[in-house]
């Protein structure tokens, strides 16, 4: 059964999913992170939307996101069932890239994620492509919680326009979920991968598997112990709920 989008969106397995690319939504996020509220920004895999289908604590968790972004060419590949018509899906790591670089000053930057190392390496990059890119600051992701007040202080302090979150999933959605409100202004973006894959701290799945779907299998292929558990349970039950939900006519409807 198809679904009719909603706006410029598509539900599958209970997430609504935004239909966009890579320019249009560096643009829209520009605007919003010159408005006077914050803004969350899932970028949303396979994984994700099967916690979502799965959790319901995850699923509240995640209410507090604005636009999930599909991040995974299965995703794609529902929604262009549905007639969206998309050739590509918008990836955490390069939209990251594209952003920033696209980002330049008066627009300011916040990365909060990774090692000490990471997060150094990150904007030694940006900031060798473009040294006129504003970065307000930046934090490992390894702090306690009762730092977590200094670190919302801080970016209030600062008020960048674009706060990168590189903490893991589900860590970084849960994050968004308690300090969005007391996040006086910008962009919070979900972001995960991309802050490794930009620093140069882990390899990125060549463009042809990308294409493909088979990002998930380079990633297995470089950290089998840590990916393996995670890819046979999240992947098997993405398919299981997708045919199930399918047959029961709701694989495209909100949750």
């Amino acid at each position: 059964m198809k679904g009719a989008p909603f706006m410029n969106s598509f539900c599958v397995l209970g997430t609504r999913l935004q239909r966009t690319d890579y320019a249009a939504l560096t643009a829209e996020l520009q605007e919003r992170g010159r408005a006077p509220l914050p803004f969350a920004v899932d970028f949303t895999n396979t994984h994700i939307v099967t916690m979502r289908r799965r959790d319901a604590a995850f699923r509240g968790i995640t209410r507090s996101v604005d636009y999930f972004i599909p991040d995974a060419m299965p995703l794609i590949w529902c929604m262009n069932w549905q007639g969206a018509r998309l050739r590509d899906r918008v990836y955490g790591p390069s939209f990251m890239r594209h952003c920033v670089l696209n980002s330049p000053a008066p627009l300011t930057h916040y990365f909060l994620g990774g090692s000490d190392l990471c997060v150094r390496r990150l904007q030694e990059v940006f900031l060798e492509c473009d040294p006129k890119i504003r970065i307000a600051g930046a934090r490992n992701g390894y702090f306690k919680p009762e730092q977590e007040m200094e670190i919302v202080e801080e970016i209030n302090r600062l008020s960048p326009d674009f706060i990168w979150l590189g903490l893991g999933t589900p860590k970084q959605q849960a994050w968004i979920h308690r300090r969005k409100g007391q996040i006086r202004r910008g962009v919070l973006l979900a972001a995960g991968f991309a802050f490794d894959v930009n620093a140069g701290m882990k390899p990125d799945a060549p463009p042809w598997m990308q294409r493909a779907g088979l990002t998930w299998l380079s990633r297995l292929a470089s950290e089998p112990r840590r990916l393996v558990p995670r890819y046979v349970k999240y992947n098997s039950l993405f398919l299981f709920y997708l045919l199930r939900d399918s047959f029961r006519g709701r694989a495209w409807t909100e949750d």
